[in-house]
Formats: C-alpha cells, structure tokens, sequence
C-alpha cells in the first residue's frame, strides 16, 4: 500500500509540475498577444513537446493565414515520404545519328528532370563527356527536351512584378545556375562607362550600358535590372557607378532570366565550342528519340535538394520538387495541382482535412496558400513518429539559429544560438517560423510561429518568434 501511495503521490508531482509550467508558458505568451503591434495584426502559434507527447501551447492555431515559404515544409515532406530518400534527380544527354571520324553527323538531346541545383559545373562536365568520345564536330542540333512538365512558367498567384527577382525564379524542367544570372558593376575611368560583368558569361543576355563612373565621394545611383515588362532578357544598367581602385568596389545583382531552357542550352553550346567542337546547327527543342544513344545522365539526389532548399528558402528547389512528385504519380507532363493532390496525401495521414486549407504552390510565393500552425504541427508530429528516418532529414534541413541558412543572423545568444532549428518564411506583410527547440530540460519541443496582416518591416515580428523561441529554450 505504501508503494502504491509513492507511486501516486509522484504521478501527481509531475502533473502538478507540467500543469503549472503550461500555465507559466501560457502567461509568457500570451502577454505578448497583448502588444499594440497585434491590435492590428494576428498570430497564430502551437507548441508540442515531442518528448512528452503533449501540447503545451495554442492560440489560433486553426486560423487560416498565409504561410509564406513555410509551406516549404509541406513540399519537402511529400517529396521526402513519397518519392522517398532514393529518388533522383536525372538530367539525360543523348544523340542521334553516327560519330565518324570525330565528326557527330546527328543532334544533342538534353532531357531536363527538374533539377534545381543543375550549375555550370554541371555544363562543364557534359561538355567534357562529348570532348572525350573524341567528337570534334556536331552537324545538328542542340535539343532541349522539357516534355516532363507544363508551360506554365510561374506558379498560381505569383506577382506579376516581383520580375527580375530571384524569388520568382521562371520555372522549367531544364533549370541552370538556379534560373539566374549575376551582374558585377565597377567603376572605371571618370566620365566613362562602367565595367559589366556577368556571371556566368554568356551570349544569352544582351546588356544596355548606360552607366557613368563618377568620383569615389559621389553617391552610387547606378541601377541594374533586366527587360521584364517585355520579357526580354536585356540587361538594363543606369545612373552613377562610383570610381574603383583595383576593382576594390564592386557591385553584384543577381535576376531571374527568362526562359531558362535556352540560357541552359546556350550555356551548354558555348562551352562544348569553347574546348574546340564545332556545332554547325541550332538551338531548339524536341523530345527526345526513343533511339537516342547515351551520352550522360547527370543525377541529383533528393535529400540533398531537400537540406539546399529548406536552408536557403530556395522557391525553385520546392517547386521542382512538387513537379517531381506529380510526375511519379500522374506522369508527364507534371502540372503543380497535381503534385498538390499528393501534399494533400500528407494531410489527411497527419489526421487533417486538406479541403480545410488552400494550396496552390510549392514554395509559398503566392498570397493564395492559405493554412494552420495547426497544420505543420501535425505534418511534422506525424513524421517524427512514424518516419523517424524522414524526420532526420527534415531536422537536417531546417537551419539552424545564428550558425547557418536563414537564421544565421537571428538568435545569436544563449539559450538559442545552435539550438533552434527551423525554418522561416517571408512575403509582404507575412513572417513564419516553424521548427524545433531543445527546452533546459532537455525535451525537444515542436513549434509554429505565423504572424499576419501587418505593413512595412517584418523586423518586429521576427523579434516576436525569436523571443517565443528563448521562451521555449528556457522551460525548466
């Protein structure tokens, strides 16, 4: 009897404990809700403790709110659970027709796989493979095949003027240098031009220099854009670039490139001429002959395109992703509202209804995608006990506080530094974070943070996750 009494004497410790540090938790939080920043605007936030498997906080957490990139976690956990680990990226070149006497009387074929992280090292590579089959010649063509996916180069709901940005990368199965170009600026002589560099060189873009050096002690009023009113891809440079000493004071803008397929084609022709090969033909595009023969299949892993796209909040690498996933399960050509149907997947397996919420891209660019803290709370829960090799990768992914991603800069001091891991979101008047924190006590805590309908800087907001996260880092 006196054992039994210990035993319920300690049960009702430790309930008496947790209760009393949720009610401590509850008064933190809240009392944050009660700032004048949310007399205008909301938050939504739910906290688990995977550890203890219990909630210990919730408010508003099945309001539906825009997510901004961290609906980036619903793509890159369907990719993940149903494409699994093993899944590959695959880029495959091929020609047609016969190699005599180092001449190729036939075509190139590169069939793109929705690869985002396919760079000009990889160009390199394939134009090495060509050199050394001893091809010295092509007389046809250069193909692109983009038969995987759909022509629809942005996805529903995108803004119409985030062009040239590289958040709004033009979407294709053939991606390069992740659809973008860099433009380096420096100062040359005074009165002349401006020195312009791009990064890759490359043919594929035209640039309108009307760019003037001025005097180190003048303002820098230069501008540089591309041609995306008319679609064009011609850069466009302007206003004062001041004097540099050395190249000592240089100026890098990255964009967006239209019609990425041809920057990658034209990349490709340019290096295969640079190490001597001849290509008498052109660029354009074709499916690839079921007879084609072999000259490369570049792959890329899918965790690894995972970790890149989850850490840097790379739109291009979770749409490519959800393609992927509508290509396994409905085949070509992948549409986005397709691989959509499979994210839905994952929502009625974490015990959700998808026909609550409204998805409607991989990335979270669009204004349109409407969600829960609810539901990533779930999605992520339900992976951490079911797939528990999964949940390593996505843990992986995340970035992590003050070390690394886009939390590199953000919660640079104990307890959070090198603890939080999670993933942030960002659109106009939008800031998420959902991710994991380690508690003083040692139990790893799952949380999201979603605030919405505020103007101007999401600096404010970002302090209110950062000191919900030492809030949690602190439970005892």
């Amino acid at each position: 009897m006196k054992t039994i009494f210990i035993f319920i004497f300690l049960v009702a410790a430790v309930n008496v404990y947790s209760q009393s540090q949720r009610s401590e938790l509850k008064q933190q939080i809240d009392s944050i809700y009660a700032s004048p920043f949310f007399q205008k605007s909301i938050m939504s936030v739910d906290v688990f403790d995977l550890t203890s498997n219990k909630y210990l906080y919730q408010r508003n957490e099945k309001l539906l709110v825009r997510p901004a990139s961290n609906l980036k976690i619903l793509t890159t956990t369907t990719g993940l659970l149903f494409l699994t680990p093993d899944y590959q990226f695959k880029t495959k070149v091929t020609y047609t027709g016969k190699i005599i006497n180092g001449t190729l009387y036939g075509s190139l074929y590169v069939k793109g796989g929705c690869d985002p992280d396919f760079y000009t090292t990889n160009i390199d590579s394939i134009a090495s493979v060509i050199k050394s089959m001893g091809i010295k010649e092509i007389t046809g063509n250069i193909f692109g095949d983009v038969s995987m996916m759909d022509s629809l180069f942005w996805g529903h709901g995108w803004m119409w003027d985030d062009d040239p940005s590289t958040d709004a990368p033009y979407l294709t199965p053939l991606d390069i240098n992740e659809n973008a170009i860099g433009v380096t600026i420096s100062g040359t002589e005074l009165g002349r031009q401006a020195s312009v560099k791009l990064i890759p060189e490359t043919d594929f873009l035209k640039i309108q220099n009307n760019s003037i050096t001025v005097p180190a002690d003048s303002p820098s009023t230069f501008t540089v854009s591309r041609d995306w009113i008319d679609r064009k891809n011609i850069i466009l440079i302007n206003g004062g670039v001041k004097i540099s000493a050395a190249d000592s004071l240089q100026d890098t803008t990255w964009l967006n490139v239209y019609n990425p397929a041809g920057y990658f084609l034209t990349l490709l022709k340019e290096h295969i001429q640079s190490r001597g090969i001849l290509v008498s033909g052109k660029i354009g595009y074709a499916e690839t002959p079921n007879y084609a023969i072999k000259v490369a299949d570049m792959k890329r892993s899918l965790p690894d395109v995972v970790i890149h796209t989850n850490k840097i909040s790379y739109n291009l690498g979770a749409e490519m992703v959800l393609y992927a996933v509508s290509d396994k399960f409905f085949g070509d050509p992948a549409h986005a509202i397709n691989g959509i149907k499979i994210v839905d997947s994952l929502i009625s397996l974490s015990g959700l209804n998808p026909s609550d919420y409204r998805i409607v891209d991989g990335s979270g660019v669009s204004h349109y995608n409407l969600i829960t803290t609810e539901t990533l709370v779930s999605v992520l829960k339900y992976i951490y006990i079911n797939h528990p090799n999964l949940f390593k990768i996505l843990y992986k992914s995340f970035p992590i506080a003050g070390v690394d991603g886009t939390l590199q800069n953000r919660m640079q001091n104990f307890p959070v530094l090198n603890n939080v891991r999670a993933k942030t979101g960002s659109l106009s008047g939008v800031s998420s974070l959902t991710g994991f924190v380690k508690s003083s006590n040692d139990h790893l805590l799952l949380f999201s943070i979603i605030v919405n309908d505020y103007v101007g800087s999401s600096k404010h907001a970002r302090q209110i996750e950062d000191e919900i996260c030492n809030i949690l880092a602190s439970m005892q």
